[in-house]
């Protein structure tokens, strides 16, 4: 039962230090907003003993059906991509969150 406060207690404490920028830096439970085009969402991460844990939640804009949330664990070198798709020969909206050693890095992934 204390994990859970925990997990809520972060989870509020991420979205209360919302942070507009894409590119750099995440600190630990500091939330950062994801803009995917039509998809929009927040991730953060928490460190924890086998790896560093991002969390990102995204919904549908103008839509009310219930948000997806991903989660990995990040060993140093390894990232994840989320993206949604456009038209036809477009590339796709792309935003990559990396670890490197103790750092986080979030921006435009390369096309």
């Amino acid at each position: 039962m204390q994990d859970i406060g925990k997990f809520f207690g972060a989870a509020a404490l991420a979205v209360a230090v919302a942070t507009p920028a894409l590119a750099g830096d995440l600190k630990p439970i500091q939330d950062q907003r994801i803009d995917l085009g039509s998809v929009a969402g927040d991730a953060y991460y928490t460190v924890e003993p086998d790896g560093f844990r991002v969390v990102a939640t995204f919904a549908q804009r103008g839509e009310s059906g219930a948000p997806v949330r991903f989660q990995a664990i990040l060993a140093p070198g390894q990232s994840v991509i989320f993206s949604t798709p456009r038209g036809l020969g477009e590339p796709a909206n792309e935003v990559e969150i990396v670890r490197q050693q103790n750092r986080i890095l979030v921006h435009k992934a390369a096309s």
